[in-house]
């Protein structure tokens, strides 16, 4: 396996962060809605060096290497990642001011530079900081070998001062609103509040000169576990986590402005190398501009927009009637499908509030890992669940990365409800999604029903991430869960299941044995198929095992979002393997696979992807769509996204991505995947609907149905 011919892991994931940006930068495009990619893209780029630089870096430090690198020593890959970051930050701000800023201007949404400002609004910014920014800010002496505790992802000035050697650092305050709307009768001109720190910070150092000023932001270590063996105080380990996480060792800062000496005595201070810094035009931290993006923001201040600077609104489909349907009624009918964001979420959060309400409703139990806010109506319900009697099991995940804080507040709202919250497995993140209902019918039987999901339960992100949510009460499938449930709970041993399997127990030996079966029975005559919708591939296992199938002459698709380690195309290895990334205005995070299986076709969906991580160090889940009209449709859904041409990528032997609508001939007909699976789900909402109109007439005839 060492000489298995793979890609960089961290280099593929800076390539799928410059296609997000790429997407952004699509003429096609509308501009808040570039914007929006340019947030992402930054935000993503956080979150990038919080945890996989910061790895890097550990192992720079201590001389170890990792065969996800494909043979690159950790410094020189450092050395790649500075190269590349500088190069798509260069591109972001480009376009950010050659085309984003001046379009906005043109709507009357203008943000306005310093140098810009009016003599008025200079009077107006003094007075607004003197009045309302002042107070709350706290000047602090850099030393030399220690940077002040400020914490992670701030944004600072720092300023340097008259006196020889002296700098000042100062926090911008994280309750304020980071911009500010100067007062005008027509549009808006809004001011960063770093800006206007910037400008009048000189009010801070009564008697003393500053003499210049520059705008940083600093990333820290995030990549650091809880004691998971501290099971007696398991929360208060966890909220040790987030308290050190605010103040870990910087892994790399980014600054706007022109000061050496200022740059050099952070750098010091932060104990940060030249490969550790980035410079940025104006404006920094566009990953905090979210109330720029939301229309909202504008409405609040009194500015129509024009609807051009939006994508058009794809309302989600109603799929389900809690008016005039009974949720459980209708899950006995057959197995129910559920495409996100596509399909309105609205259907899952009633089941949960209906399991919640329903006398005959006896228990829940549901996996959690990322959930909405404060307001999550799930943990609502779950909440009202344990208060109305019912046995409510919640295996809420406090491990879910930047999520954990959230979680911990779960906690207790939970318990004092009366529901049984567990934290999982210990080592291992449960990042499955599932929910299993207990009831008594009518007759007294006991019915189970559930729900799985290769997305979270939230309510937010529903909105505009492509997930995947099964319905059923197939008798099997509510059995594999109900054990699959004990293993979490309690001191149920592991065991293999008829129909789901979990990882790190026997996933991967399901998902080889399934891609070697396929192998087996290719032939010239009627070669293998195997799609696959995956976020990320790099378990080298797999990527082995998809090597073996491909020299066997199996056709192999893969639509891999983001990190694919994997070189398709190489003669006698991969050649039979396509591999291409699939964007666009929703967030795809649906993982589901295809096999032919000589004409007996599998389909399977799964919380999981194809990554070591998901294989071994996470509770997972990989489960059969049994129903035969669902599994028709996903396959459709798999050949949609192998005919974009708008919004897809190709990946290269050389490692490279091709746009293909940079590729596309002018006589080819443009498809857009995510804009058909709109359309494919409303079809399948007024097919289903007919079907309902058709066996309404029947029952008032008093034919069968």
């Amino acid at each position: 396996m060492t000489d298995l011919p793979t890609l960089n892991r961290e280099l593929s994931w800076l390539d799928y962060n410059a296609r997000v940006l790429a997407e952004g930068l699509k003429p096609s495009t509308p501009l808040l809605e570039k914007l929006n990619f340019m947030r992402i893209f930054s935000s993503n780029l956080d979150e990038f060096f919080m945890v996989r630089v910061a790895t890097v870096k550990t192992a720079a430090q201590i001389g170890q290497t990792n065969e996800e690198w494909a043979g690159m020593e950790p410094q020189t890959l450092l050395a790649a990642i500075n190269s590349k970051v500088q190069t798509l930050y260069d591109t972001l701000y480009e376009h950010l001011h050659g085309t984003v800023l001046p379009g906005l201007a043109e709507h009357g949404i203008q943000l306005i530079p310093e140098k810009e400002w009016t003599a008025k609004e200079w009077r107006y910014l003094e007075r607004f900081f003197v009045e309302n920014i002042y107070p709350l800010l706290t000047p602090l002496r850099l030393e030399p070998d220690h940077f002040p505790s400020t914490g992670s992802l701030q944004v600072h000035v720092a300023f340097r001062l008259e006196e020889e050697g002296s700098v000042a650092v100062v926090q911008v305050p994280k309750n304020l609103d980071r911009f500010i709307v100067l007062p005008q009768e027509n549009g808006l001109r809004i001011v960063p509040l770093e800006d206007v720190i910037l400008a009048f910070g000189d009010k801070l150092f009564s008697g003393l000169k500053v003499l210049h000023g520059i705008v940083f932001k600093v990333n820290r270590d995030a990549d650091f576990s809880v004691d998971e063996d501290r099971d007696d105080d398991f929360l208060a380990a966890m909220e040790e986590v987030l308290a050190g996480r605010q103040n870990s060792t910087p892994v790399r800062m980014v600054y706007a402005g022109e000061d050496r000496i200022l740059l050099s005595a952070l750098m010091q201070s932060l104990s940060l190398g030249p490969l550790d810094v980035y410079h940025v035009d104006w404006l920094i931290d566009l990953g905090r501009t979210t109330e720029l993006c939301d229309p909202e923001f504008y409405k609040k201040h009194g500015l129509a927009l024009d609807s051009s600077l939006f994508f058009p609104m794809w309302k989600p489909v109603k799929v389900f009637d809690e008016r005039s349907d009974n949720i459980f009624d209708w899950i006995d009918e057959h197995d129910r499908f559920i495409h996100l964001p596509y399909d309105s979420f609205d259907v899952v959060q009633h089941f949960i509030e209906e399991s919640a309400r329903d006398p005959s409703v006896l228990g829940i139990k549901i996996t959690l890992y990322r959930t909405s806010g404060l307001n999550s109506p799930i943990v609502h319900a779950l909440a009202m669940a344990a208060r109305n009697g019912k046995q409510v099991v919640v295996v809420l995940e406090l491990k879910a990365r930047f999520d954990e804080e959230k979680n911990i507040s779960w906690t207790a709202k939970l318990e004092q409800a009366g529901a049984i919250v567990t934290f999982g497995v210990a080592h291992l993140k449960v990042h499955a999604k599932a929910a299993l209902v207990i009831r008594r019918r009518q007759d007294g039987s006991i019915a189970r029903y559930l729900h799985l999901s290769t997305g979270n339960y939230n309510e937010k992100t529903a909105r505009s991430y492509v997930d995947f949510g099964l319905f059923t009460a197939n008798s099997s499938l509510c059995t594999d869960m109900a054990l699959f449930f004990n293993i979490l709970t309690g001191y149920s041993g592991v065991q293999s299941l008829s129909l789901i399997a979990v990882s790190p127990f026997d996933l991967k030996k399901r998902i080889i044995a399934l891609i070697d079966r396929e192998a087996a029975q290719s032939s010239p005559e009627s070669p293998g198929l195997i799609m696959a919708k995956i976020n990320a591939l790099s378990d080298l296992d797999i990527i082995e095992a998809l090597y073996r199938a491909s020299s066997k002459g199996v056709q192999i698709k893969l639509n891999v979002r983001g990190v694919c380690t994997l070189v398709p195309g190489l003669p006698g290895i991969s050649e039979t393997i396509e591999v291409r990334s699939v964007l666009g205005r929703n967030l795809e995070h649906g993982r589901m696979l295809y096999f032919k299986n000589g004409g007996s076709e599998e389909l399977y969906m799964s919380s999981a992807d194809w990554l070591y991580r998901n294989m071994k160090k996470r509770i997972e889940l990989l489960f059969p769509v049994l129903d035969s009209e669902i599994k028709a449709r996903c396959k459709g859904m798999l050949d949609a996204y192998f005919s974009d041409n708008t919004h897809a990528y190709r990946l290269e032997r050389h490692g490279g991505w091709t746009d293909l609508s940079l590729t596309r001939s002018p006589e080819e007909s443009a498809f857009y995947a995510q804009e058909e699976l709109f359309k494919m789900a409303k079809k399948a909402a007024r097919n289903k609907e007919k079907m309902q109109e058709v066996l309404q007439v029947r029952r008032s005839k008093g034919k069968p149905v």
